[in-house]
């Protein structure tokens, strides 16, 4: 009997156990709901569906029976901290209290009840009117995390412009109000991630590299961004794989080893960047650099795998970690609450989380990428609230009704400090402020700090280099499809990569700039010179010959003294003025011959100093003019002697008139009227003016004349026809007596004119240096020398050493004798 007691007692107590389960279960809600004056949406992905199976009618997904995420259950249980935090402070909200309704959106294809039911006021959906009959308390959705999601459950939400703010959907569209009024973001949008990776390439001057991404919305957007900011770089994307699951890594990984591209960019989520990772492993890759996404970077499993170090190093581009004052304790707390995940309040099938075995640890523990975005999302929608309801230091205006697109208005001028970061977004929605720390995988399997990228307000970039252990053992690992030519060299493109080229010498007279443009050689200019394989070009020495110089010296005094003898030998002749030598030398048109010879002399000095327009007209206009002078002179005085000698008697009339008009007169004059109107004509339309030369010899710019050839044509003819015929008439009276033979001479003189222009030209076609101002200056002057010499000198001769030949009666005899001669 006293062991009855006992069998009663054992079921009392049992059952007071399930009552007091009961009762705890009865009075703790769901974390997946909160109740408060007004709510916030949350969209987390707690679960993930990986594939859709044939559906033949319209069903929802059970998401608790999905692959569970940790790292999302940590980001759901910082919403519900955020949130609770938020009712817990006196200074925003006062007497306000906060709610959510969270759903697992853990399919982008079945997951919308969920959606529909933060769109929906009492269960129905209503069109939007001025004054709505029920009104949700619904303020502000905090979510989705990633861009598929977020572009599928978007468009319901903007219609009535009911504030998003995504933690986690970075892509680029979103930053496009037209399609996306309502939607904002606390994470900045792909074109930062992936100018920070560029950036990195860039700083280990990688050139060929394999990118990586997941074939949805988000990895196509990070494509499409890396290919767009690469385009003016030296970067080439060698390969590129969209990524789902169905990829055959097995054949992936030989193309890029097919390619020997050494670093790889991951542009994935965590779940497909782990799949990969494990997949490199299990195929023994080695000996690659991997670049990280901020949505893998700081995972915790992979970096102490011990295969992850035959991969090669690891680095990455993460969001700086912000410890969240209070946020492990709330964990540690709430998992110590137990959790009724069937009760009445789970009326949906998105808000079961079937996690319960999970340790605090656990979700401490995990990855805490994107944890501060979760965390400024809420605290966002909640300073925007604060202001719509105008609240003060005590309490808030509860005569306020409020509205989904009030809150939008104020969650755009958004301007607040949270854990001493400034939260703002620019027009399209963005955050202004921010950076990227840049991390290497260590040793220890931790993601060590070795840099940073700030934004805001300017761009600060930096790598420590010297902190990451390479898997080359110390040397920077290198990635291109040919290796750098070597200075001088320019690049010649082989296929459509920019990235891979032969290399090709740059000639003479061309250089390259590597950093403008490696890929054409660049000609220098005029005054510059560079020898074959140049970097750069050499200013050119500007060659022409002073007045100091010995040789232009020289000739300037046989310039000087070629006028002091023609004036000598004037005087001298005009002593003698009615001898027969200076007769028979010409009389008066020897002093005409003499002064003109003097005046050609003015060329010579023209030709030395650094040409002028005024220096390269008289290095031409006085020898053209006044030598045409000369040689008509000389015509005439070959054309008279010839005529005494030999036309007179067969052609008197022709004699009487020459003699009768002065006929040597009109030709010397009209030889000199054409000549000054040729030059006039030719040089008012083309005048000789300075000219570089530059094609002869790079290193030197000889500074010239340029003469137009058809300006200049008609003098040069007029002068080469009257050297011709003096010569025809000079050739003409070669066996006339010897005093009276001037024809001998003048033949002499002229051969050795032509002779000068022969050896002249020749020289000019084969040296063009400086000093063929001196050969030509030279010229000319032995061209003037040629008559002086060889004809009034021997007439000189005769004037002062042998005065018996200059008298009348011997010059008589002479000419006797000559027609004794002939006659017989």
């Amino acid at each position: 009997l006293a062991a009855r007691p006992n069998h009663f007692l054992a079921p009392l107590c049992l059952l007071g156990s399930l009552l007091h389960v009961w009762s705890q279960c009865m009075a703790q809600t769901s974390e997946f709901q909160l109740e408060g004056d007004y709510l916030i949406g949350g969209i987390f992905d707690i679960h993930y569906s990986s594939s859709s199976p044939y559906r033949d009618r319209p069903e929802a997904i059970d998401c608790s029976s999905q692959h569970f995420i940790l790292s999302s259950y940590r980001r759901f249980q910082l919403m519900r901290f955020a949130v609770e935090q938020i009712n817990n402070s006196s200074n925003l909200l006062p007497n306000v209290s906060l709610g959510y309704d969270i759903f697992d959106h853990c399919s982008d294809m079945q997951s919308f009840p969920g959606i529909l039911k933060l769109i929906s006021v009492n269960n129905g959906i209503q069109p939007w009117g001025e004054n709505p009959k029920n009104l949700s308390k619904m303020i502000a959705v905090v979510g989705p995390f990633s861009s598929t999601d977020t572009f599928t459950v978007t468009p319901l939400l903007m219609m009535n412009f009911f504030p998003v703010v995504s933690y986690g959907a970075a892509s680029s569209a979103f930053s496009k109000k037209a399609k996306f009024p309502s939607f904002l973001r606390t994470v900045h949008s792909n074109k930062k991630p992936i100018e920070v990776i560029v950036n990195i390439v860039l700083y280990f001057k990688w050139r060929w590299v394999a990118f990586l991404n997941n074939d949805n919305d988000y990895g196509n957007d990070g494509l499409e961004l890396f290919i767009k900011r690469i385009v003016d770089t030296e970067i080439c994307m060698a390969y590129n794989k969209g990524l789902n699951d169905k990829t055959n890594y097995s054949q992936m990984f030989h193309q890029i080893e097919a390619q020997k591209i050494q670093v790889i960019i991951v542009f994935t989520t965590k779940l497909t960047a782990e799949a990969l990772i494990k997949s490199a492993m299990q195929l023994n890759i080695t000996d690659k650099v991997w670049i990280a996404l901020d949505t893998w970077s700081l995972n915790k499993k992979l970096p102490k795998m011990k295969e992850i170090k035959n991969i090669g190093t690891v680095l990455g581009v993460s969001q700086p970690v912000v410890p969240i004052p209070g946020f492990n304790d709330f964990i540690y707390s709430s998992k110590s609450q137990p959790h009724c995940e069937n009760t009445e309040q789970s009326m949906l099938c998105s808000q079961v989380c079937n996690c319960s075995g999970l340790s605090p640890e656990d979700v401490v523990s995990i990855d805490p990428t994107f944890s501060f975005p979760v965390y400024s999302a809420v605290y966002a929608v909640a300073h925007a609230l604060h202001k719509v309801l105008q609240c003060g230091v005590a309490k808030c205006n509860g005569n306020i009704t409020v509205y989904p697109h009030m809150v939008l208005a104020e969650l755009k001028k958004s301007n607040f400090t949270l854990l001493n970061r400034s939260i703002q977004f620019d027009e399209n929605g963005d955050p202004i402020s921010g950076m990227y720390d840049i991390v290497f995988w260590n040793q220890s399997g931790e993601a060590q700090e070795i840099g940073f990228y700030h934004f805001h307000p300017s761009i600060n970039f930096f790598i420590n280099s010297s902190q990451i252990q390479w898997y080359t053992n110390g040397t920077v690992p290198t990635s291109v499809c040919s290796p750098e030519c070597p200075a001088g060299y320019v690049r010649k493109q082989d296929g459509i990569h920019k990235c891979c080229f032969s290399c090709i010498i740059c000639p003479n007279t061309t250089y390259i700039n590597s950093t403008e443009d490696p890929y054409s050689c660049i000609s220098c200019k005029d005054t510059e010179w560079s020898a074959e394989g140049s970097t750069s070009c050499n200013q050119r020495l500007v060659e022409f010959i002073p007045f100091t110089d010995s040789g232009a010296i020289l000739i300037m005094l046989g310039a000087g003294a070629l006028v002091g003898l023609t004036l000598a030998v004037s005087v001298l002749f005009a002593v003698n003025y009615n001898t027969p030598v200076v007769r028979s030398a010409g009389g008066p048109m020897c002093f005409l011959i003499l002064g003109c010879l003097s005046l050609c002399s003015i060329s010579v000095f023209f030709y030395f100093g650094q040409p002028s327009v005024s220096s390269c007209v008289l290095r031409f206009l006085p020898f053209f003019l006044f030598y045409t002078v000369c040689l008509a002179c000389f015509v005439v005085r070959s054309f008279q002697i010839v005529c005494i000698f030999k036309i007179a008697a067969k052609f008197p009339k022709l004699h009487s008139w020459w003699m009768k008009y002065h006929g040597q007169w009109l030709v010397i004059t009209a030889a000199f009227t054409t000549q000054a109107l040729i030059l006039v004509i030719g040089y008012s339309s083309a005048p000789p003016k300075p000219y570089n030369e530059t094609v002869w010899y790079p290193r030197e710019i000889i500074l010239s004349c340029d003469i137009d050839l058809i300006a200049t044509s008609g003098s040069v003819v007029l002068l080469s026809s009257l050297c011709s015929l003096c010569f025809i008439f000079s050739y003409m009276g070669k066996d006339l007596p010897k005093n009276y033979n001037e024809a001998k001479s003048i033949t002499f003189c002229l051969l050795l004119l032509i002779l000068t222009w022969i050896i002249f030209a020749t020289e000019y076609m084969l040296y063009r240096g400086k000093y063929i101002h001196t050969i030509n200056a030279l010229a000319v002057l032995s061209s003037l020398y040629s008559f002086l010499l060889w004809y009034f000198f021997p007439k000189c001769y005769i004037i002062i050493f042998q005065p018996h030949k200059n008298t009348q009666q011997y010059f008589q005899d002479l000419i006797q004798n000559y027609t004794k001669t002939i006659s017989q």
